[in-house]
């Protein structure tokens, strides 16, 4: 099994100078190129479909995000919103419309960034 070989090879030619590497015989030379490119993260090997998954909940939360803030408006513009801010009442009213799009789109940018997260663990 060349396997152990393999990784002993690719561990002296990453620390190796390069002339080591134009050392090598054609058919190993290959053989490491071709385990380089060829290794897959486990998820990605043996569950692609659960990636993919992963992939496009993450693209839709992507594109929901982006209508969803493109939705929102300004209440407070400019610095006499920053200084002055908002009156917070001691009772919570039922939410409006905007109240509700706002809690809406946190729970789609936490969810956007949880699934990118998985996407670029598993490697896809």
């Amino acid at each position: 099994m060349m396997f152990p070989t393999l990784l002993a090879v690719a561990k002296a030619a990453t620390t190796a100078a390069p002339k080591a590497v134009a050392t090598l015989s054609p058919e190993l030379r290959q053989q490491l190129l071709n385990y380089q490119f060829s290794h897959k993260p486990f998820l990605a090997a043996n569950q692609p479909w659960l990636t993919h998954t992963f992939a496009g909940i993450a693209v839709t939360c992507a594109i929901a995000l982006i209508i969803l803030l493109a939705f929102q408006t300004t209440k407070q513009e400019g610095l006499s919103g920053t200084i002055g801010g908002r009156v917070e009442s001691a009772y919570k009213p039922r939410l409006g419309f905007d109240q509700q799009l706002q809690r809406i789109t946190t729970f789609v940018a936490l969810a956007f960034v949880v699934f990118a997260t998985v996407v670029s663990i598993s490697g896809i």
